[in-house]
């Protein structure tokens, strides 16, 4: 049991029907009091089954989980940990027949089909497609399809989260736009589009996350059985991470809260970084109303004092307002080279006397920036490597194509699945033969070259190579070769599985064997358990549906390498968050750290003088501020809004890593980015001013 003071355990122990309401900075142990009242409550008797713990995402429960799943775990029922949207599909599930009728399902005595992030964009893509190519629609964006189709389902959302009807995403948006009158076409389409999902849905039992949402929140908690099933249910709330919940969240927490035994509601002060996914800080802070007891934490667990003060200059240097000088030579280091490669040579250096030399663990360190491109990551990870530091990475918006493991085991699906007519070119098998087979890119090259023929198909056996190329490819890579190609041979004989089944047998029986690349590569079998949960998720919500697509030759294995290929999102597996302990050093995007909600001694931030720190992307199709609950209906979007919102996110962004930070950041500068441009951002700006007060003073 963590070391607790005084107003943690007044809480943690605090009577069996009390309403708290925590608040305060990040590490200052809200979350820790959170999971030690949950192990009170229990301790005390409650119910496990009787205890609903809820957070924004599921990636938030893991300090909760960690005791929920330790041998201390008292036996009997399980406490229920969901996020709202969860606890959405549960109701939509156990309440079908009323939900069916009342929002108006074309068929509403069959069962519901929810839908996944991934699976939501495959339909959408399946009915925008034609407009696209036949129709015109967009024709003036330039942009990737999977943005454009997840952009059209994030409008969906918006609407469902914010409480607005989805028949006035387009009018919205339309009603605050002041540029191009081009854009007005766009909203137009948008909005088309998403009418179209909605009814496809509709005729089709289709549940998407917009969906569910909006049965839960309009039609079943409003219903007295619904309601009452869930008072009977659940007496006791620890709702953690408030801030960064969607506001139809709030309303229902708010109206269900005067029937809780006790509440803990924790909420983390100068956050709202889920504020582009339409989370709602505002509404969030409203809750404190409805809680006997508000009580704000102040003391720092994480942060040393000197990191404090240079949060708040940082901060304050940020928003334009004045602040005292403070001396950052224990806090802050700049890394300064000329040339982006220099600048990550030195990071290396860095990172490898800290873990070396002052005996830091290689999990108390971070390397972030505002996006992480697959060649900045190649760059990093390849000198981390030499240097013999074990890294890790996570990008969650990265599509799950781009991973290096990932191809391997699609080309592997191509190969034994001829019907699919999918040929990968000999660049695509040559880099799998590569990756599964743990050899290197010429021997890979040289074996492709010849075994793989394109035009009919097929692999050829290492016995037909001639045998002075037999010994520059070597017997041992020979023998590899020929036990996966004999699999795929034998595989190919028979009645095709399942493509998941398939790949876990592939996985299982070859390629995860000793020798072969999957076989002590745990970043590879991340990779593959992420790619299969996809496969069986698209198989799940598919099957049942997909004689009613039009073509009588449809294959869910082809149908699945299609979406990818069009570069549609992976959802999120946990998979990629649940190693947080391993000790490695976390490469990743600063915002995807903040979410992770861990703290660390070393943080490396990487070219602050990048607009990417402060500058939303680019979302033709949408805007989170406009379709929020804040926004006057009918107010125009301007160049200054643009800036203020670009000033609260920084402030907010940087006082929340530094938050998570113990001991000290290096900002690491090239007088030339990644890009090769000189870039002053706003960030850099910012430190300069922290700087010039410590010199000037």
């Amino acid at each position: 049991m963590p070391t607790l003071n005084l107003l943690q355990r007044q809480i943690i122990e605090s009577p069996l029907d009390l309403k708290l309401f925590v608040s305060g900075a990040a590490g200052t142990g809200k979350t820790t009091a959170g999971v030690e009242r949950m192990r009170y409550l229990l301790a005390q008797g409650v119910p496990a089954n009787s205890i609903l713990m809820l957070t924004p995402q599921r990636t938030l429960q893991e300090p909760y989980l960690d005791l929920l799943y330790s041998p201390e775990r008292h036996a009997g029922g399980e406490v229920t940990s969901a996020t709202i949207g969860g606890l959405a599909k549960r109701m939509c599930d156990l309440f079908w027949p009323i939900a069916a009728e009342a929002a108006g399902f074309k068929i509403p005595e069959l069962p519901p089909l929810f839908l996944t992030l991934e699976t939501a964009q495959y339909y959408m893509a399946y009915l925008v497609r034609p407009l696209l190519e036949e129709k015109g629609y967009f024709q003036s964006l330039t942009i990737n399809r999977n943005r454009l189709y997840s952009q059209i389902l994030d409008n969906l959302n918006k609407a469902a989260v914010v409480g607005f009807p989805y028949t006035e995403i387009g009018s919205r948006l339309d009603s605050a736009w002041f540029g191009d009158p081009a854009q007005r076409r766009i909203y137009a389409d948008t909005q088309e589009c998403a009418t179209l999902f909605r009814e496809y849905c509709l005729n089709h039992n289709l549940l998407d996350f917009s969906l569910q949402l909006e049965i839960f929140t309009d039609i079943l908690w409003p219903q007295e059985q619904v309601r009452a099933y869930l008072l009977n249910t659940y007496h006791h709330l620890i709702y953690d991470n408030v801030e960064e919940d969607i506001p139809r969240a709030h309303d229902m927490i708010g109206e269900w809260l005067a029937d809780f035994d006790s509440a803990l509601l924790i909420y983390d002060n100068n956050a709202g970084y889920r504020s582009f996914l339409g989370g709602d800080a505002v509404t969030g802070a409203a809750l404190s109303e409805g809680c006997g007891q508000v009580i704000e934490f102040n003391e720092s667990f994480v942060s040393s004092e000197n990191v404090v003060q240079l949060s708040n200059s940082l901060v304050s240097a940020i928003r334009a307002e004045s602040f005292p000088a403070m001396d950052t030579n224990h806090t802050l280091e700049f890394i300064l080279s000329h040339y982006y490669p220099e600048m990550l040579d030195e990071i290396t250096s860095r990172v490898k006397s800290l873990v070396e030399e002052d005996g830091i663990s290689p999990s108390e360190i971070v390397i972030l920036a505002p996006y992480l491109s697959d060649a900045l990551r190649f760059s990093i990870t390849n000198r981390l490597e030499e240097a013999k530091i074990p890294w890790r990475t996570h990008r969650p918006s990265r599509s799950l194509r781009d991973e290096t493991a990932s191809k391997t085991l699609l080309t592997l699906s191509a190969l034994a699945h001829p019907h699919w007519n999918i040929r990968p070119t000999k660049f695509d098998v040559s880099h799998a033969l590569m990756f599964a087979l743990n050899t290197d890119l010429i021997r890979a090259q040289l074996l492709t070259e010849i075994v793989y023929q394109s035009k009919d198909f097929r692999l050829s056996t290492f016995d037909e190579i001639k045998s002075e190329t037999q010994e520059r490819i070597t017997y041992s890579l020979g023998s590899r070769y020929t036990n996966l190609r004999n699999w795929l041979e034998e595989y190919r004989s028979n009645n095709p599985l399942p493509v998941d089944f398939f790949l876990r047998k592939l996985f299982g029986e070859v390629i995860s064997q000793p020798d072969y690349g999957f076989h002590l590569n745990l970043d590879a079998v991340r990779v593959a358990a992420s790619l299969i949960e996809s496969m069986k998720k698209f198989r799940n919500a598919m099957e049942p549906s997909y004689v009613n697509m039009d073509s009588p030759s449809f294959d869910l294995g082809r149908e699945y390498f299609a979406m990818l290929e069009e570069g549609v999102i992976a959802a999120q597996y946990l998979e990629s968050w649940r190693n947080e302990d391993k000790d490695a050093i976390l490469i990743a995007p600063a915002h995807t750290f903040l979410m992770m909600n861990r703290s660390v001694k070393i943080q490396f931030w990487l070219d602050p003088g990048s607009n990417g720190w402060v500058q939303r992307l680019s979302q033709p199709l949408t805007q989170p501020y406009v379709l929020s609950r804040h926004w006057e209906a009918g107010r125009m979007w301007m160049d200054t809004d643009e800036v203020n919102a670009e000033t609260k996110s920084l402030a907010r962004l940087a006082g929340g890593l530094l938050s998570r930070c113990r001991e000290k950041i290096f900002l690491a500068i090239a007088d030339l980015s990644e890009t090769g441009f000189e870039q002053r951002g706003t960030l850099l700006r910012a430190f300069q001013k922290v700087i010039t007060q410590v010199s000037g003073d």
